[in-house]
């Protein structure tokens, strides 16, 4: 990392804690304390060592790494939770869901939705300057997307920290089915309505993604090769909340819009496969 936090940096025994209550609310479906308690609330070179860990086991358990999160690029959701920066995670292969998908309300802990558009890339953005130009020039498509923000952290009781070392608070995302370039449609102009049992329950625009979504992929690009995992070509970057996320549980239906870029649609249900 580059940015400096002004604060001591957790030891590693205090950042091995951290990964390892994660890694057991994740297994046992029981929310665990925040972990703050072990790394501080704001320390980010902590919070993403703690991420980086829990990703190295993943990886070490099959998993592929098929892309980024942004987070807390919307105000709204920042006011929510109480922060006021991005941060990113990193996207799984078994989070991917399709379009109108039934998604067991159980796989993902404390479920909450919000709509988004997601750039599927067609260049890396590992070197050189990252700048608009870089990164629109190495998005292949955009489509509308819903993530499923997830926290492994009882009752959302979220720092910045503990959100940045519980993966950005990730846990499953669909993709829609439209395909749209650049040429085709302007991110920052987006219009999107998100509905949930014939009520509309979330409004926003691609400017309340950091102002732009393309500068939201600016400073991901930026920022994930600060942290050595440079984005590449073909994987999925979810670029941020439109608007205010929703709680969901078994029974829902959420359908949001983009102008666009259509429609997409998460049908929740019991169970947890």
């Amino acid at each position: 990392m580059t940015e400096s936090t002004g604060l001591a940096t957790a030891s590693q025994s205090a950042i091995a804690a951290a990964a390892e209550r994660l890694a057991a609310a994740s297994a046992s479906g029981v929310p665990c304390a925040p972990v703050r308690d072990l790394i501080g609330p704001d320390d980010l070179t902590a919070a993403y060592a703690v991420q980086a860990e829990l990703t190295r086991r993943r990886l070490a358990a099959g998993a592929r790494i098929v892309g980024r999160k942004i987070g807390l690029t919307s105000e709204a959701v920042q006011r929510q939770l109480g922060v006021d920066r991005p941060d990113l995670g990193v996207l799984f292969d078994d989070m991917a869901y399709a379009d109108g998908d039934a998604i067991p309300a159980a796989r993902v802990l404390q479920p909450r939705v919000e709509a988004e558009i997601a750039f599927v890339l067609r260049a890396d953005l590992a070197d050189g300057p990252l700048d608009a130009a870089r990164v629109r020039d190495a998005i292949g498509y955009g489509v509308a997307a819903l993530e499923i923000c997830g926290s492994r952290i009882a009752g959302w009781d979220i720092s910045f920290g503990d959100t940045v070392a519980d993966n950005a608070s990730s846990g499953a995302y669909v993709l829609g089915r439209e395909r749209r370039t650049l040429e085709e449609f302007e991110p920052v102009d987006v219009v999107m309505s998100m509905r949930a049992g014939g009520e509309e329950v979330s409004t926003g625009t691609g400017a309340a993604c950091l102002g732009d979504p393309i500068e939201a992929v600016v400073w991901l690009a930026r920022t994930a090769r600060d942290l050595g995992l440079p984005l590449r070509a073909g994987q999925v970057v979810l670029s941020g909340a439109l608007g205010p996320m929703r709680p969901v549980a078994a029974g829902d239906t959420v359908t949001a819009t983009l102008s666009g870029l259509g429609a997409v649609t998460a049908r929740f249900t019991g169970g947890t496969s």
